[in-house]
């Protein structure tokens, strides 16, 4: 179970969308968070492994060996 809470514009435009649709506020909070939640786990994972580049603690290949390698050349 979590609690949110949001500032009383997002509450007056939930409760309106709710009205308005016959659905619950929880129902679109939920929505918009599975929504958005494989953006954020891909914007934050992916800052975490550019964080590891840079720092040396993680190997790269260039993409020139990759294409060579599996003979992917036109």
């Amino acid at each position: 179970m979590i609690a949110v809470r949001v500032p009383e514009d997002i509450e007056t435009r939930l409760d309106r969308l709710a009205k308005l649709t016959g659905r619950t506020k929880t129902y679109y909070v939920r929505e918009a968070i599975e929504e958005h939640l494989d953006e954020l786990e891909d914007t934050y994972l992916a800052e975490q492994v550019l964080a590891k580049i840079r720092s040396g603690g993680e190997k790269v290949i260039p993409m020139e060996d990759v294409i060579a390698q599996y003979g992917l050349e036109d």
